[in-house]
């Protein structure tokens, strides 16, 4: 994480179990800052490290939510966020790309290492901007294929490190 740029004084703050729960690819906060009061919608939460850093990025005032597909990955969060005294961030099961929040809700949208799993990005994409407010932003990190894969690693486990 430190490799990845994301704040050294947070991340020393945190409990051993938010470390351990990080899976991102990148750090979406790079991209651009997110100012106090803003509000952010995570994309693909999992168990919820990005979701504490918009919340302290955001302040008080702010309002942070997370949509994860897997109710495992839901629960996780929710108990690391609980920890870590922060009990107003919404996250919410979804079962596919459609976002369960009216339009123009978001300031930032954040993800990371998530949007690439997606069957249908063209509506993901369309989600992402319906629910963005006018000016608001995509920040997100990912892993993409630069090449074709060799037919070796077609459909395995090992070409997700490739």
């Amino acid at each position: 994480m430190e490799k990845l740029g994301y704040d050294q004084a947070l991340l020393k703050s945190l409990a051993p179990e938010m470390l351990d729960a990080f899976c991102g690819v990148g750090n979406p906060f790079a991209i651009a800052p997110i100012e106090p009061d803003s509000a952010v919608l995570d994309i693909g939460c999992g168990a919820g490290f990005d979701l504490l850093v918009a919340r302290h990025l955001v302040g008080d005032s702010g309002r942070v939510c997370g949509i994860d597909l897997t109710e495992e990955m839901i629960a996780r969060a929710r108990i690391n966020l609980a920890r870590a005294g922060l009990g107003d961030v919404e996250i919410k099961h979804v079962e596919g790309e459609n976002i369960p929040y009216t339009d123009a809700t978001f300031d930032v949208v954040i993800s990371n290492g998530v949007i690439n799993l997606s069957p249908d990005k063209e509506k993901l994409f369309a989600e992402i901007h319906r629910v963005l407010k006018p000016g608001g932003r995509l920040q997100f990190a990912d892993i993409v294929l630069e090449h074709e894969l060799p037919n070796h690693l077609v459909g395995s486990l090992e070409a997700w490190s490739q």
